[in-house]
């Protein structure tokens, strides 16, 4: 029995089910995706948990103080910022945490642009490189259900700064020491970016994604990690070399 038909006959899940399973039993959620492409509370939980965080750096850090420490992470910006006089660093510091502000309020937006491309890219992959015949609606909801371990870095987060545990050096782009780049401060950034994507959250929404992919689709593991990590390898390599050119 195919497992389209086994959703269909089986129990169906309800949203609160399906991010449970997601953790304990991921095989139930992408084989319900099945029967239903509805993926509304994984995006819920994630605009939660990206408002609380930024929440929480406004209230205990404060943006102006981050973009200052993100100043203080950079050579080539703190260089450029030793050329201005102190008004000016001060409005710039300012301009910038400003700017941090808005993106973290609307991370959320960005990620869910994200998820979409992502989705896109592997329904045509799997489609047309593997001659599956999944809908893009499957292949969206699979990456929303898959990324739900990334909202542990989020709740890290906070945990962190509310016991004042990561305020000192706080790095917006990789707040939480769950990944190698996180302990290479002093290393070059594009081997910072690199390192960073070995991530233990990463690679669990990375496993998920060869699952889910891999049900939807009918074809192999091997198949569908061939699409996953291909695209996911793609795009390390997009954000090492650029950050090679900001060094």
């Amino acid at each position: 029995m195919s497992d389209q038909a086994l959703s269909m006959e089986g129990q169906p899940l309800t949203q609160v089910e399906r991010v449970v399973d997601t953790f304990i039993a991921p095989s139930k959620t992408f084989t319900d995706i099945l029967r239903s492409t509805s993926w509304w509370l994984p995006f819920v939980l994630m605009l939660i948990v990206t408002v609380a965080s930024t929440i929480t750096i406004d209230k205990k850090i404060g943006f102006d103080r981050v973009a200052e420490q993100t100043v203080e992470q950079s050579a080539s910006s703190t260089e450029r910022m030793s050329q201005l006089t102190a008004d000016q660093r001060e409005r710039q510091i300012h301009i910038i945490g400003i700017s941090m502000k808005v993106v973290s309020y609307g991370f959320s937006v960005f990620a869910l642009v994200i998820s979409l491309i992502i989705a896109l890219l592997n329904w045509a992959s799997i489609n047309f490189g593997f001659g599956a015949k999944t809908t893009f609606g499957q292949n969206f909801a699979v990456v929303m259900y898959a990324s739900l371990p990334r909202l542990f870095i989020g709740l890290l987060n906070i945990v962190f700064i509310l016991t004042g545990v990561n305020t000192e050096n706080f790095n917006l782009n990789n707040p939480v020491g769950t990944n190698i780049g996180y302990y290479m401060a002093d290393s070059a950034p594009w081997i910072k970016a690199a390192l960073s994507a070995f991530d233990v959250f990463a690679i669990w929404t990375l496993v998920l994604s060869i699952i889910g992919l891999s049900i939807i689709s009918g074809k192999t593991k091997g198949q569908a990690a061939i699409v996953v990590v291909g695209w996911t390898l793609f795009f390390l390599i997009i954000a090492v070399g650029f950050a090679a050119l900001q060094s």
